[in-house]
């Protein structure tokens, strides 16, 4: 397979395929898009009309592939990061879907919402996006009692997933002195190699986070 990602460092979707791409050898290509340039936003709709990071191309089978997960099921088809029993591998989903749909996407709506012109936000909208990240906090770390890792013994997908969303969510809904075990998690995640290598390399980014 001849692989380029096409993504932004910045983007918690992005990093949580990098992480996945480092804990499996993965050898791609990175194209990093500004999709604030006329010229590359079009050339990154004709790849993916949707307009959405991250996306891998696959020029070897002409495959395009967009989404986190569906990316690194795409090149781990052997599933190396999901557990082998079928019921842990299949939580193990759930709780990459959660970190994804329930702090990522709820986390995009707090930080766009300070982008809008001033008179233009949506306090209740915000409201029910940091009711939904706690509400997922909490059960992350019911989740924690279980292993060191978010779905038990074994760095997983999930943690792929956990890392960039808590990263960002945590600097606009602090977890709070009651979610000792996710703080406890979130200091292990930031170790991590393939982590806190992903992390470095968006660190020079940072600073157009309007979180």
């Amino acid at each position: 397979m001849t692989l380029t990602l096409h993504y932004h460092p910045l983007s918690s979707f992005c990093q949580k395929v990098v992480i996945g791409f480092y804990e499996l050898g993965v050898d791609a290509a990175k194209e990093t898009v500004n999709l604030y340039d006329p010229i590359e936003r079009a050339r990154f709709l004709e790849l993916w009309p949707i307009g959405k990071f991250p996306v891998l191309r696959d020029e070897t089978r002409g495959v395009t592939v967009p989404e986190s997960t569906l990316i690194l099921d795409y090149v781990d088809p052997g599933g190396r990061l999901l557990p082998a029993d079928p019921d842990r591998r299949r939580e193990c989903r759930v709780r990459d879907r959660v970190f994804d749909l329930y702090v990522n996407v709820p986390l995009g709506k707090i930080v766009t919402d300070k982008l809008r012109p001033p008179g233009a936000g949506d306090p209740h909208g915000v409201e029910e996006a940091r009711a939904m990240i706690r509400k997922s906090y909490q059960l992350a770390d019911e989740w924690l009692r279980e292993g060191p890792w978010a779905a038990g013994e074994a760095f997983s997908l999930a943690d792929c997933a956990a890392a960039p969303a808590l990263f960002f969510a945590k600097r606009v809904e602090p977890f709070g002195p009651a979610l000792r075990r996710l703080d406890a998690y979130f200091t292990r995640l930031e170790a991590h190699p393939s982590v806190s290598r992903t992390f470095a390399q968006a660190a020079p980014h940072l600073v157009h986070f309007p979180g």
